[in-house]
Formats: C-alpha cells, sequence, structure tokens
C-alpha cells in the first residue's frame, strides 16, 4: 500500500485523548489502557496540547509530583506543532525530526482528527528521508565517503 498523505495513519483509529484538567493519574490510566505513548489534549475539540509519556516522567514523577494531584495542563506539551491530514509522510518525518519530537497530531481545518507517531512512518520513508537529507546537504557526494586519491 502506497502512503500519500498521513491521513492514512490514522483513518481507522480513534484519537487518543484527554482533557486538561484531568489528573495526570487518569492520563496514565488512558495511555495503559490505549497502549500508546501519547494523548492529544483536548477541550472540547480545541488542542490544548500534547501530554506523552515522557512528560509524565520528566514533570511530574522526576520532580516528586503526585499524579493524583498534578493536572494534565501543568506538564503537557502545549501549543504543539500540527499537521495538515493531506500532507506527505515525508513532511510529517521532517517535521518531528527537525522539531526532535515524536508525535504529531493531524489536522482537518481545525479539528484534530488523529495523533501520530514518528514509529507509523515505515522504516523505508526513514531510509529515503535520511537519504534525501543527505544528498542535499552534499550533492556531489550524496553523503558517501569518497575514497581518497594520491
Amino acid at each position: 500500500m502506497i502512503i500519500t498523505s498521513v491521513r492514512q495513519f490514522v483513518e481507522h483509529r480513534a484519537l487518543a485523548q484527554i482533557h486538561p484538567d484531568a489528573p495526570v493519574r487518569e492520563a496514565c490510566h488512558v495511555l495503559d489502557r490505549l497502549n500508546v505513548g501519547a494523548l492529544a489534549v483536548l477541550s472540547g475539540e480545541q488542542l490544548q496540547g500534547v501530554l506523552s509519556e515522557r512528560d509524565v516522567i520528566r514533570k511530574c514523577i522526576c520532580q516528586s509530583r503526585l499524579t493524583a494531584d498534578t493536572l494534565v495542563r501543568e506538564i503537557m506539551t502545549a501549543n504543539p506543532v500540527t499537521i495538515d491530514a493531506a500532507e506527505a509522510p515525508a513532511r510529517a518525518l521532517k517535521l518531528m525530526t527537525d522539531g526532535r519530537f515524536r508525535h504529531l497530531p493531524i489536522v482537518d481545518g481545525a479539528k484534530v482528527i488523529g495523533l501520530m507517531s514518528i514509529r507509523d512512518i515505515p522504516a523505508e520513508y526513514h531510509l529515503m528521508f535520511e537519504r534525501f537529507t543527505k544528498a542535499t546537504e552534499d550533492p556531489v557526494t550524496c553523503g558517501r565517503k569518497l575514497a581518497a586519491t594520491s
């Protein structure tokens, strides 16, 4: 199957989400129940942020904050980068690689329709992206090491 848009990564799965005023403990239960690494944080249909397992560990547990007493809004990543559902997987990979994050909300207009992970992108795309990046950085060698000549 050829993947032409990021919509295809999420079109058959429910949006993993949590409210910003929910306790982090509740969010952890949702992460566990859905077996996902991040949640879209929504107030109604408005995207407020993304909450990842890493946010919970670094901003709650490692700070000795109780998950039952800490709200999602206090530790989420606010104002996350988003991608339009019609965009190509290569664009998503570039956004996540350049931004150094692993989860990307997918939007259709103003509505969040999914949350993709960098792991959703097939390995072949990662390889092509890496080769393209190297080729554009050094078009002569295309990222290859050239043998020394005497």
